[in-house]
């Protein structure tokens, strides 16, 4: 039998990275990682090398079933040079040590845009729809828009073994959230790209696009998009020490540009200290303050200084790898 193998990876463009993939056919797969070969593609089409030299290689890193075509799999790769070093846009590589200890939970905002109008899913050609409030966790045709996408989008990750934990139509019109918690922070890489994936190609079926900019309305009174990190790792879970959670969150305060520069591009006009967020330029964190940097959710207070913390800063269009390899070096660091 022939299968199809979606071998997905990100390109070279900056200062946003895009998705690309592409159909290989084998015979007789079977079905795992080790049965998912290295690929060349041309970096010269990507960003990624020059004309005179443009081979780069795709080293699979992770394997789900695709829920969308008979016998056909998702492949997600990373980038490497033709000597097999990383190449300089593979985030992936940037995470230096990675276990179990970390866990990840990305909470993906993004934005569903009509392409005839270049606006949000429910915003009129002209002018705007009725001001935030009604959106949030929304149903009915008035305050709800895209949500047969989000919910075909849904049955795919859960189909393909995506770890996503749940769903809601967030603050603004057209806009949308899913989660996704991960051990490990290559893990939630990887699923965080292949759900973007799956979310890409289920809106292409519609004539829909997927806006991950962190303010694709401007300077408006409509809220931007984030990719909130909630992160944790042993000693965060086991400690049952205030001063510990203390020491992180000062930690982080003294590491703002660390964390800044890969935390999405135009990330500034969603940080602005309105609309749940803190100042780019500045730190702060509090119990259960979502205008804070980072939060301490009331859980882990209640469950004795236990838990997670929950960074705010992140953009939607920030690399989950990256993300996670800056929080992962700050962390450890305070410890």
């Amino acid at each position: 039998m022939k299968s199809k193998l979606e071998y997905i990876w990100l390109d070279g463009y900056k200062p946003t990275q895009s998705l690309r993939s592409k159909t290989m056919v084998r015979n007789d797969f079977g079905g795992t990682l080790e049965d998912c070969p290295m690929w060349s593609f041309d970096g010269s089409s990507t960003e990624q090398a020059e004309g005179n030299d443009s081979d780069c290689l795709l080293k699979p890193v992770a394997i789900i079933p695709d829920p969308d075509r008979l016998n056909s799999f998702l492949v997600m790769t990373e980038v490497l040079n033709a000597d097999n070093t990383p190449h300089v846009s593979n985030g992936r590589a940037t995470i230096e040590e990675d276990d179990d200890d970390f866990w990840f939970g990305f909470e993906q905002e993004y934005f569903l845009i009509d392409t005839d109008t270049n606006l949000p899913l429910g915003f009129p050609e002209n002018g705007f729809p009725a001001p935030q409030g009604p959106y949030y966790c929304s149903v009915g045709g008035k305050n709800s828009f895209g949500r047969q996408i989000v919910e075909e989008h849904l049955d795919m990750c859960l189909e393909a073994g995506l770890n996503v934990e749940g769903i809601n139509a967030e603050v603004a019109a057209g806009q949308w959230e899913y989660q996704i918690f991960a051990k490990g922070a290559k893990r939630a890489g990887d699923e965080i790209w292949m759900a973007r994936y799956l979310l890409e190609r289920t809106a292409e079926k519609y004539g829909v696009a997927v806006d991950l900019h962190p303010k694709p309305l401007g300077d408006t009174d409509w809220n931007g998009s984030g990719m909130h990190a909630n992160f944790s790792n042993s000693v965060m879970r086991d400690s049952g020490k205030e001063d510990i959670f203390t020491k992180i969150c000062e930690e982080f305060g003294k590491n703002i540009q660390r964390h800044i520069s890969v935390y999405g591009a135009d990330n500034d006009q969603r940080l602005t200290g309105k609309h749940e967020t803190q100042s780019i330029d500045q730190f702060s964190y509090g119990v259960s303050d979502r205008g804070a940097s980072i939060r301490i959710p009331v859980g882990t207070i209640e469950d004795g200084w236990k838990g997670r913390l929950e960074d705010r800063r992140p953009a939607s269009n920030a690399d989950p790898y990256k993300v996670a390899a800056a929080i992962i070096k700050t962390t450890t660091e305070a410890l």
